[in-house]
């Protein structure tokens, strides 16, 4: 079961890998870093608006306790000083809430202090962050291009590693099929296969049929050799006939006397 799990998580792992990439990535820590700053940005927002509140709640406080303050100094004057008194001792308690109201406005004041300046130094390491983000996704982006264009060269690429391996596959293809027609040739030639077609001779029966055909025409040009031949004896006779005739016929032909 460890092994298991071990091949599992490293199976896991190696996929994750091929699927991560570090552009994804750092853009992502970059959008959670903007998150946390503004969540930042949102509580100094609260505690100055708390604050604030303070604030208007001691000013509140501090004008009545002037106020009580006037009203015991009016009723001493008239003489009444059973309500100065009462004043003097309402505004000794809202001295006392005006007291704690300062001392948590202090405490809301250093916290605001506090979280402004975790928020400036927050906003410069997202900044810095951002510079150095851009960069990393720069170089990566160079560095994927430089290397896609070395495997496209050195032809070990996934996408040049299927046209290398359909130009190899063209290239067998096309010498068995060379090396088919040539051994079927032989073959033809040798008369080990018969042509169907009787189109096909082997160089056999062609030299045949040459010295055949060869042959032909000689006893055919003897033939008419020999007719011509003929044809010119056959003339001189008969011209030779003629001549010797012509020249007997005085000889032959009879006289006749003149009475």
């Amino acid at each position: 079961m460890k092994r298991m799990g071990m091949i599992f998580r490293a199976k896991a792992n190696k996929a994750l890998d091929r699927a991560e990439d570090p552009r994804e990535t750092l853009d992502y820590s970059y959008q959670k870093q903007l998150e946390l700053l503004q969540k930042v940005r949102r509580g100094v927002a609260d505690v100055a608006t708390s604050r604030k509140r303070l604030e208007l709640q001691l000013n509140q406080l501090q004008s009545q306790s002037s106020k009580l303050e006037d009203q015991g100094r009016k009723a001493l004057a008239l003489g009444r000083e059973d309500l100065a008194r009462e004043a003097l001792s309402r505004r000794a308690a809202l001295q006392q809430q005006v007291t704690d109201l300062e001392t948590q406005h202090a405490t809301l004041q250093g916290e605001e202090e506090k979280l402004t300046l975790a928020a400036q130094r927050l906003q410069a390491k997202v900044d810095a962050f951002r510079t150095k983000k851009e960069t990393i996704k720069a170089t990566y982006t160079a560095a994927q291009a430089q290397t896609r264009i070395g495997e496209a060269f050195s032809g070990i690429s996934e996408e040049m590693g299927d046209v290398g391996l359909a130009i190899q596959r063209a290239e067998d293809k096309t010498a068995q099929l060379q090396a088919r027609a040539g051994a079927i040739d032989e073959l033809l030639a040798s008369g080990a296969l018969d042509d169907q077609s009787g189109m096909h001779k082997d160089e056999i029966q062609a030299e045949l049929d040459r010295i055949s055909g060869g042959t032909d025409v000689e006893l055919e040009l003897q033939k008419m050799k020999a007719e011509l031949a003929g044809g010119s004896q056959q003339q001189a006779i008969e011209g030779g006939t003629g001549e010797g005739q012509s020249q007997q016929q005085p000889t032959d032909t009879p006289r006749f006397d003149k009475q």
